[in-house]
């Protein structure tokens, strides 16, 4: 079997780690001797084992010698204490022949480090095995280990003719369930959930993750001048789920008390300072990611202020009309063509009778 199938697998296990190990990256790995997987394992929550330790305690609680086997990693083995010991100590003493690495780790406590130290104890070590996929599957750790700020995906739902609601406000639902069962998928993937005022004053919604066995993420408000009515689904269950509250005014003893987390961040132009939100959100709540469902005032504000890394635009097979009807991306906008947000690196899917369109977000950072 080739190296690519070996660390195909490795990807597979690495990604059943998403959603639980936020913000570590999510890494699997496979034991291999003379062809055949005899162990395998992956990051499956942060603070516990990592992948090469998982794969080997699956040896070890079979009787399994290891000795002279190779390893397949996704991600460069850790050689530094954290909250857990590191894995090159673990791959050296169990006395692993060959490791196979898919991505380097930017982490500048590895970076490098855990494949030279393996190599100076006489390990042959192979690196870049299927890269681009592996480097795609931790591409929100690699942004927050090297900005420290989370990676934002701004997703939203519209029509053909670019309508996210009709011009009554309605929108439930644009999206077949397909479609909608994919962006609970995303909001498992993303550490962070954020909307503006105007989509709790709109739809009251929960913004929950509704996969089975699935982990809510924290969800943020953006709510300048704290209009969030207390008696919303997301105040009244903040006990439960991790509820931020971003405002620049107000009183909020009643939020505090009903169980949200209030972050204050200075107004710009009229509306919270996103910039230094990311780097309040980044810094001091470790949130490494956030899938940004807002309308399209919050939508552009994001855009214009630089914080958004992809855009997701769901696209049904529907037209609304109207020339009130809101849309994905409002604000001022672009004064002339050459001002407008580029896109690059398209991805197509089509998702039940829908079509997703992903792009990454040509940073300019546009407000500075």
């Amino acid at each position: 079997m080739s190296h690519e199938i070996f660390m195909t697998k490795a990807l597979e296990l690495a990604a059943k780690g998403v959603g639980y190990v936020n913000p570590n990256p999510m890494v699997g790995a496979v034991i291999v001797r003379n062809g055949e997987i005899i162990g395998q394992g992956y990051h499956r929550k942060c603070g516990e084992l990592h992948a090469e330790r998982n794969a080997f305690a699956d040896c070890d609680s079979r009787g399994i010698d290891c000795t002279g086997a190779d390893i397949y990693v996704t991600l460069e083995p850790c050689c530094h204490y954290g909250k857990t010991p590191p894995c090159t100590e673990a791959i050296i003493e169990h006395k692993i022949s060959r490791v196979f690495i898919g991505s380097s780790d930017p982490n500048p406590l590895v970076a490098g480090k855990g494949a030279r130290i393996l190599r100076e104890n006489g390990i042959e070590v192979t690196e870049g095995i299927l890269k681009a996929e592996c480097d795609s599957l931790n591409e929100i750790f690699f942004h927050y280990i090297t900005e420290k700020t989370p990676f934002v995906t701004m997703k939203y739902a519209m029509t053909m003719d670019g309508k996210i609601a009709c011009y009554t406000g309605k929108s439930q639902w644009i999206t077949g369930e397909a479609a909608r069962e994919n962006v609970h998928r995303d909001r498992l993937k993303h550490m962070a959930i954020m909307v503006g005022v105007g989509t709790v004053l709109a739809d009251n919604p929960m913004l929950t993750c509704h996969i089975e066995g699935g982990k809510n993420p924290v969800r943020i408000i953006c709510d300048t001048n704290l209009r969030t009515p207390p008696d919303s689904n997301i105040v009244r269950t903040a006990k439960e789920i991790p509820t931020i509250i971003v405002c620049s005014n107000g009183d909020t003893s009643e939020f505090e008390a009903m169980g949200c987390q209030i972050v204050r961040v200075p107004e710009k132009d009229g509306h919270i300072d996103l910039k230094q939100l990311m780097i309040v959100l980044g810094r001091d709540y470790k949130i490494d990611s956030i899938l940004l469902e807002g309308g399209g005032q919050l939508n552009w504000s994001a855009l214009k202020s630089g914080i958004v890394n992809k855009v997701q635009a769901y696209i049904a097979p529907k037209i609304f009309g109207g020339k009130d009807a809101p849309t994905a991306v409002s604000g001022i906008g672009a004064a002339s063509p050459d001002e407008c947000v580029m896109l690059y690196d398209r991805q197509i899917k089509t998702i039940g009778g829908d079509i997703l369109i992903e792009s990454r977000v040509k940073n300019v950072h546009r407000d500075n």
